[in-house]
């Protein structure tokens, strides 16, 4: 496993990181869950990514018991609130910033996390009013450092913009080949302002592992066949894209890697790029990303992905 600096902190997080959306405490099995998450500290992953809401709270129920043996010097944990855990519980004022929080050691048995994270921007509650409550988290030393997921950029520099007020540290942006919308203006205000890049869904859901085929129906018990994902999906089940991220396999073949160690290792070509979680109902799988931590691949097999990942993209 390689590591890599968090941003202007000092946490040094692996290029791997496992997440626990639609898996942990939900999807997968507690006896499965904590094979991979053993399988993640075998291979050096040290940054865990969870958030409140993820099975309404059961995701950090789930870790905090399975950290629980665990000293807490050996992992990073990040967290997230911002989405509803029931109606009258939702948002980043600064009353529901303290109670998420708490709500959230408590979950997590754990005294402070290491990072915490707007899950997303909040358009109802001031800036002022979000960034001061996350400022008064860190001096209580229940939070570490703070990050946001999916912030535009003009609210990013909003933020640094503001004085008297802890600065983020990290970003957390859907980014794959098939996704490179933070290339245009997120990675570029955060690179040059101490802010590092936390990778969600690095294999675009699956699609990059190249499992799905063009042709044949999406097996069940898939993400792309899951009531939770609600359509999300669609945009990248199309023939078309399929058909491209076959293309990819020879591709990869050549780096020596499989597509997803190929796709992970596209990703954290990115040098704002800290870390790339992973999902994995499997050890196996666990193990097999892992190995896409500190590969060199020849910048030309990129190019050629990203020009065959493009074309699939097209209209």
């Amino acid at each position: 496993m390689k590591y890599r600096m968090l941003g202007d902190s000092d946490l040094k997080i692996s290029e791997i990181s496992l997440g626990s959306w639609l898996t942990y405490g939900v999807g997968v099995g507690a006896d499965a869950a904590r094979s991979c998450l053993e399988a993640a500290f075998e291979v050096g992953i040290n940054f865990i990514d969870t958030a409140n809401v993820y099975g309404g709270g059961a995701a950090e129920t789930f870790l905090g018991e399975a950290l629980a043996g665990r000293a807490r010097d050996e992992y990073v944990l990040a967290t997230k609130a911002f989405f509803p855990m029931d109606d009258q519980n939702k948002g980043l004022s600064r009353g529901q910033i303290v109670k998420q929080l708490d709500d959230s050691l408590a979950r997590l048995r754990t005294d402070y996390v290491d990072l915490y994270q707007c899950h997303r921007y909040d358009w109802e509650v001031p800036l002022e009013e979000t960034m001061e409550a996350l400022t008064e988290a860190v001096e209580s030393g229940k939070v570490r450092f703070i990050g946001f997921s999916e912030w535009p950029a003009e609210r990013i520099q909003a933020a640094l913009d503001l004085t008297g007020v802890t600065k983020f540290v990290s970003s957390q942006p859907q980014y794959s080949l098939l996704w490179r919308e933070p290339e245009d203006e997120v990675i570029p205000v955060c690179a040059a302002n101490g802010i590092s890049q936390i990778v969600w869904s690095p294999l675009a859901q699956g699609v990059l592992s190249g499992k799905y085929l063009p042709v044949v129906a999406a097996p069940g018990g898939t993400r792309a066949t899951s009531e939770e994902m609600g359509g999300y999906m669609d945009r990248l089940m199309q023939p078309k894209v399929l058909e491209a991220v076959q293309k990819l396999k020879p591709i990869a073949a050549e780096a020596g890697l499989s597509l997803a160690q190929f796709s992970l290792a596209w990703v954290l070509r990115e040098p704002n790029v800290a870390s790339t979680i992973i999902g994995a109902s499997r050890p196996e799988q666990v193990r097999e990303n892992a190995a896409a931590a500190g590969v060199v691949v020849d910048p030309a097999l990129f190019a050629r992905a990203e020009a065959i990942a493009a074309a699939g993209l097209e209209n």
